[in-house]
């Protein structure tokens, strides 16, 4: 079984990014939050909105960092601090642009693969903590990303992205019940 006691989303605040695709971490925390009965509210000493749920039996915090995703691992360490959890007990899950939309890839440890809010929470944590990616797809051209990720779902890659999501909480809830190989072959062999 996996210990995990804090799942962060990465997103990006402010009503303007509320449906891009940047938020796909917002939106798993959101749903989880709504599916387990937990509310968000502001907690300053974390730098961003929490909410408190059990899931599979366990005390499970939900992080969404308010400091802009390029400086996460701020709302993340605090977190880790307050809560004194290593990083083994930690799920952080974010957009990915190289997986395509609703695509699900949980793995523990890793590099950022160029998001910028990875790439702060590794700054903070180390690399040691789980990573729920959720595929966005990819403008085709670098120069585009910023601005595609900044950007809404098409009408056909939304419906995509919110069963993705549903399937995602579904699977930490595998997770926690039975563990990572089991919620892997789940997400990782899900049809898209």
């Amino acid at each position: 079984m996996q210990d995990i006691r804090l799942v962060i989303g990465l997103g990006t605040p402010g009503a303007d990014y509320v449906s891009t695709r940047h938020n796909a971490g917002f939106w798993l925390v959101d749903e989880l939050a709504r599916r387990f009965g937990g509310s968000f509210k502001a907690e300053k000493k974390f730098h961003g909105e929490v909410a408190r749920v059990e899931i599979a039996g366990k005390d499970i915090r939900l992080l969404k960092p308010m400091t802009f995703m390029n400086r996460s691992g701020q709302s993340a360490r605090a977190a880790c601090d307050f809560l004194k959890l290593p990083p083994e007990n930690i799920l952080v899950a974010h957009d990915e642009i190289d997986l395509p939309p609703g695509t699900l890839r949980l793995k523990k440890g890793g590099g950022h693969g160029g998001n910028n809010g990875l790439r702060d929470v590794i700054a903070h944590l180390g690399p040691d903590f789980l990573r729920l990616r959720i595929g966005v797809g990819h403008p085709g051209n670098a120069s585009q990303v910023v601005n595609y990720v900044l950007s809404r779902p098409t009408k056909d890659e939304e419906p995509v992205l919110l069963r993705a999501i549903d399937d995602a909480v579904d699977g930490i809830e595998l997770l926690l019940k039975e563990g990572l190989q089991k919620a892997q072959t789940k997400l990782h062999s899900r049809e898209t």
